[in-house]
């Protein structure tokens, strides 16, 4: 029997079939001596061990499309980043940290400003006009007021989404409201997964309509860069792409260089200063990453 991984958790993984509802299991032995472990999103084969108390054994994963490893899951769609517009304030490093490794991955990704009844129009202005131009869909949302929660729910639908973004911003408010209106096996849900309203300490599976899932993921304050390269940096800055030709210098790190065709632009306000100020932070790491990667023996 095929089916999909909703959630996993101390060896156990709990697969939702079409037909039959959701099973937990245990990965067969093979996938430990492969050194493979399965992941919320994978599309696997399973064998029934008791029907009656739904249980089984995943024997196959499907050839995954793509896998992220923070968090770690699989076969997504979209990204959706939810940051929070106050109470916390957004990190714009950590969004943009975001956005460049959905890009560089190559998952689309949308921007989520979650709790917007905390602020006035004028901060509203300046959220809109730092991401303007980076190339991602950018949603105003309240879950306290239903704000922007249609467009939300228009965003996901008839795909398998990722929701990550630091802890306190109302990720999991978001979740539970999408899914409230859901007429689905609550019972068996409850009873499988034991999900609750608390903030989520486990990446899970949630449908929210038929063809839609949302994937809720931990919340966290870090996200590693994996291999990005710094000069290649400014290609994942969708604002900086019609002024790098202007670059005097082939190779400009677009930092320290004159006559440079995004300093310029940064200078005119065509490319907002938060945005570019977290290029700089992040091409610095990267840097500093590969200097260690070199003198290792």
């Amino acid at each position: 029997m095929k089916g999909k991984i909703i959630k996993g958790i101390a060896g156990f993984y709990y697969v939702n079939t079409e037909t039959s509802g959701i099973y937990e299991c245990k990965a067969k032995g093979i996938f430990r001596n492969r050194k493979i472990k399965p992941l919320v999103g994978d599309i696997v084969e399973i064998d029934i061990l008791n029907e009656t108390e739904k249980e089984g054994t995943i024997v196959e994963i499907s050839e995954r499309k793509n896998e992220l490893v923070r968090p770690a899951v699989a076969n997504i769609d979209q990204a959706l980043l939810i940051f929070a517009a106050a109470r916390p304030k957004p990190d714009f490093h950590l969004l943009d940290r975001f956005l460049v490794q959905m890009k560089y991955q190559q998952i689309p990704a949308a921007v989520c400003f979650n709790k917007v009844d905390l602020i006035g129009e004028k901060e509203r202005e300046e959220l809109e006009l730092i991401y303007r131009d980076c190339g991602f869909p950018v949603l105003f949302t309240s879950t306290l007021e239903h704000t922007g929660m249609e467009d939300l729910l228009s965003l996901l639908r008839g795909k398998t989404s990722v929701a990550s973004g630091p802890s306190g911003v109302g990720k999991s408010s978001i979740v539970n409201f999408l899914q409230k209106e859901i007429e689905m096996e609550t019972g068996e849900i409850s009873r499988k997964i034991k999900r609750g309203k608390n903030t989520t300490r486990h990446s899970q599976l949630i449908s929210i309509e038929e063809d839609a899932y949302l994937m809720d993921t931990p919340g966290f304050a870090s996200l590693e860069m994996l291999g990005l390269c710094a000069a290649d940096l400014w290609m994942y800055y969708e604002e900086f792409l019609p002024y790098e030709a202007l670059c005097r210098f082939q190779g400009c790190s677009h930092i320290h260089e004159p006559d440079c065709g995004i300093k310029q632009a940064l200078l005119e306000g065509s490319i907002h200063s938060k945005r570019y100020d977290s290029y700089v932070s992040i091409y610095n790491e990267l840097k500093e990453h590969e200097k260690f990667e070199w003198r290792k023996p």
